[in-house]
């Protein structure tokens, strides 16, 4: 009887870990997809290009001419007059209506600014690709959340099948101690030892379905979805990463997004300073228009007119020169924080790169470690139904089964989990 129930439950463990999911199951890639549609966090990068984007067209349109209206009622209290004396008395007379309407037509095209307008260009498109470079970050960073999060309905839906075979296995081995025990074969004390490994086993399953809501609805959440909405996934497998370490960290220190922009900020913040620099130095600039006064006393009340304007800050206190030297510190500080950040990417690389390559040595070592398992419990089973072995020694052998189980898909889960963050760490996900 027990080598029959241990052959069911052989069956069932064997069918558990290597059947592959539901045909309609969701893949990664889909996840991916649904995600990127949905999460708001990326909505907003993508919202926070877009801005830069127009701050670089603002910066640009500063090259272009300005054409400004301008209009105006003026009502005064006395006319305007001057008084003068020519060889008699003192005699006023009017220059200007007492009430008068005047509009204006400017058109202003700067000719040269010193550089401040072709630095603050530069600085926006700095700007504008270190936000097209976050926001390529951001979708990495949403993309190993929405693997982390897949992966982790995987493992504990495979630490679930492994919670019902020791429960279906303690079912099947209870039953027969009781069987034995109505036989007078055994004492009370080894049935009740197996029904409390049972119990055991059932509070474990029951702790593993909790867990596997868990991760069901925080995988639905960052997928943007209902939380209690059904999941079927695709089973992952391990792939190799084999490229050597130092090509790796070479590639993840030219593409990493982190790194590209912070780069554009510092380059961002030293075409600040200059064009606040630039603020100091001459700035020319033509303008034109037609301009109207209403005057009964003015011969031409309207005109137009053209102007070609200098001006030059030779003095402002010291403001301008200190905005633009806090302005470069700000450069320099990111530039720091950027020789940093150089020093985590390349420790992260190795610490995934190691990973992967030690998550595939375990992987064939917990698949021999379960079959010695199978062998030991069998063994077992053998001899205390032979009177050669006590009840401990199987309940034992059993715990052990159940932990090389989980060895092994913590192994397998493990090496999905170190190749994509691999991938992430060198912004290839």
């Amino acid at each position: 009887m027990i080598r029959n129930h241990q052959w069911l439950y052989g069956m069932f463990i064997l069918i558990s870990l290597a059947s592959p999911l539901s045909a309609g199951a969701e893949t990664l890639q889909q996840a991916w997809d649904v995600a990127l549609g949905a999460n708001h966090s990326l909505k907003a990068a993508q919202e926070s290009t877009v801005a830069a984007a127009k701050r670089l067209e603002a910066a640009k349109a500063a090259r272009l001419p300005r054409v400004s209206l301008a209009a105006g009622y003026t009502a005064l209290e006395n006319s305007p007059a001057i008084r003068t004396s020519i060889g008699g008395p003192p005699i006023e007379f009017p220059i200007a209506d007492r009430e008068s309407l005047s509009y204006q037509a400017m058109a202003t095209l700067p000719l040269y600014t010193n550089g401040q307008i072709s630095s603050g260009i530069d600085a926006a498109d700095a700007a504008f690709s270190a936000s097209r470079t976050q926001e390529s970050g951001r979708t990495q960073d949403l993309k190993l959340l929405v693997a982390e999060s897949f992966v982790g309905v995987l493992r504990t839906t495979r630490g679930l099948d492994v919670a019902n075979s020791r429960v279906v296995s303690l079912k099947a081995h209870t039953q027969d101690v009781e069987n034995m025990y109505e036989q007078g074969m055994v004492s009370r004390n080894d049935l009740l030892a197996a029904q409390v490994a049972l119990a055991d086993a059932q509070q474990a399953e029951i702790k593993v379905k909790n867990a596997l809501d868990i991760a069901k609805s925080a995988y639905n959440r960052v997928l943007g979805r209902m939380l209690y909405q059904i999941v079927a996934l695709d089973d992952l497998q391990p792939e190799l990463f084999a490229e050597p370490l130092e090509v790796l960290t070479e590639r993840a220190l030219r593409q990493r997004h982190a790194l590209i922009a912070l780069q554009d900020h510092v380059l961002a913040l030293q075409h600040q300073a200059a064009a606040i620099r630039a603020e100091t130095g001459p700035q020319i600039a033509l303008s034109g228009g037609y301009d109207f006064q209403e005057n009964q006393y003015q011969v031409y009340e309207g005109q137009w007119l053209i102007n070609l304007g200098l001006q030059w800050k030779i003095f402002d206190g010291g403001v301008t020169r200190h905005k633009a030297a806090a302005t470069q510190q700000q450069a320099m500080v990111l530039q720091e924080q950027y020789y940093e950040l150089v020093t985590q990417v390349a420790l992260q690389v190795r610490q995934y790169w190691l990973d992967v390559q030690e998550t595939h040595e375990r992987i064939p070592v917990t698949e021999k470690a379960i079959a010695q398992a199978e062998e030991n419990l069998r063994v077992n089973r053998d001899r205390y139904e032979n009177g050669l072995s006590t009840n401990t020694e199987v309940l034992n052998a059993t715990t052990l089964r159940t932990r090389t189980q989980n060895n092994h898909a913590n192994a397998i889960y493990d090496a999905v989990l170190a190749t994509l963050r691999l991938k992430w760490s060198v912004s290839e996900l």
